[in-house]
């Protein structure tokens, strides 16, 4: 089975908490904050498997999960961080958020490089961070960050040179098979080819070694395929990335459609799908010429109607191999002069792939007479406060007044015995 388009829930994993602790030992009764930090939580990291071409491996399996940071210890012992998840996609997915539809990251660029598309949580800080002249023994920790998470959709679009379009039964497939060692199923009746196939057309270069292009057989364009009709709203992504494309069309009229109008239909279904993919380069094969009379009026009009596009008209025949070799080389030509596989520019700033680490978003709402105040910097605040501590109550009430929470309040109109709650933490209002 074939899948290309899918969605995941991701998630890394939390920081580990840091340690309230004390340093004790033999002739040391009352020693120092010796608190060990929290481990940082597993990232999780798209890599490209070269040796898949379908998403088939995610259809059961959609929410990935990384370990969380183990937590600090006392003797500044530090938590150990948690292994990176890795999740494995093939070549040209591109990673969208699912929500907005905006492209996060194309899996092309660089190389296929690996990438983290959510962050593992900080660990926090044992209590000897806190240590100060004034504060000897800090009875407060740092917990860890939360991390990221996030609803992937991946949208896999084929890596190829070069896509074979045109109309069902036209012999796309039976061309790649001759080109290449792809082994596409073929018979006479449509929709034969339910998937994208890829084939590597190798040819000889000077100096010996082996060079070439890939090629992809497209299924399912037909009129409306723009719209979803047939299988071409499923397809038309693959030929997104292809630099050149072969415009097959069954030039005996086997089926009894007119090759012209053909290829008028294929490429109004291209430009409503993409206004830049119907202006790339094309090339028109004429297949299945050993069934037809070149010299007929019928190819004559052909001829002028492909030069009137500006395209250039191979005569083909996969059944005898004629003019499949001349095909291979004017195609490996063109390719020279072309710009390279497309990359898909991420559209998702990274102010917005992380919220509340760039900027600290605190929402407030009011019930009766209680104000609640949340916010993903205040869970994680909340996190590294021992309220039963008069030095760490402090810590926090000075970080509300210095962050604008407590102006807010007054702007809202808390009066006194008014209660505020934030998290697990509530507070009457005192002027």
């Amino acid at each position: 089975m074939f899948i290309d388009r899918i969605q995941i829930h991701v998630k890394a994993g939390n920081g580990g908490n840091g340690a309230v602790a004390f340093h004790r030992e033999k002739y040391i009764s009352h020693g120092g904050p010796d608190g060990g930090d929290g481990g940082k939580g597993g990232s999780i990291v798209m890599r490209i498997d070269e040796g898949s071409n379908t998403l088939l491996a995610f259809r059961y399996h959609r929410k990935f999960v990384a370990q969380n940071g183990s937590d600090g210890s006392g003797k500044k012992f530090h938590g150990a961080s948690a292994d990176d998840l890795y999740i494995l996609v093939p070549p040209g997915t591109v990673i969208r958020d699912a929500e907005s539809g905006l492209i996060i990251h194309d899996m092309s660029e660089n190389g296929g490089a690996d990438f983290v598309v959510c962050r593992g949580g900080r660990g926090g800080w044992g209590n000897r961070h806190f240590a100060t002249p004034t504060r000897q023994l800090p009875m407060f920790a740092k917990s860890g960050t939360k991390g990221e998470e996030k609803d992937l959709l991946l949208e896999l679009k084929m890596i190829a040179d070069v896509g074979l379009i045109g109309y069902p039964s036209v012999g796309k497939s039976s061309i790649l098979s001759c080109i290449s060692a792809a082994k596409p199923k073929i018979a006479d009746y449509h929709f034969t080819t339910l998937s994208p196939n890829l084939g590597v057309v190798s040819l000889p270069s000077d100096d010996g070694s082996s060079k070439g292009f890939v090629a992809a057989d497209i299924p399912g364009l037909i009129e409306g395929a723009s719209e979803g009709a047939g299988l071409g709203h499923e397809f038309l992504r693959h030929v997104d990335r292809c630099r050149l494309l072969l415009h097959v069309v069954d030039i005996a009229a086997v089926e009894g459609r007119d090759p012209v109008e053909d290829i008028k239909i294929i490429n109004t279904e291209l430009e409503k799908y993409s206004p830049e993919l119907s202006e790339r380069p094309q090339i028109v094969i004429a297949n299945k010429c050993d069934a037809v009379d070149r010299n007929s009026e019928g190819c004559k009009a052909f001829e002028k109607y492909v030069a009137d596009l500006g395209c250039e008209l191979l005569y083909t025949s996969a059944a005898t191999g004629e003019g499949l070799d001349e095909m291979v080389e004017l195609v490996a030509e063109k390719l020279k002069e072309l710009p390279p596989l497309r990359v898909f520019e991420a559209e998702v700033t990274e102010e917005e792939k992380l919220p509340g680490e760039r900027e600290r978003h605190t929402e407030y709402r009011k019930e009766g007479r209680t104000f609640y105040v949340e916010g993903e910097w205040l869970f994680n605040l909340c996190g590294q406060v021992n309220f039963a501590d008069y030095e760490s109550l402090n810590f926090f009430r000075k970080v509300l007044r210095k962050s604008g929470v407590i102006d807010t309040l007054k702007e809202m109109g808390v009066t006194e015995g008014d209660t505020v709650s934030i998290y697990d933490f509530e507070f009457d209002w005192v002027e």
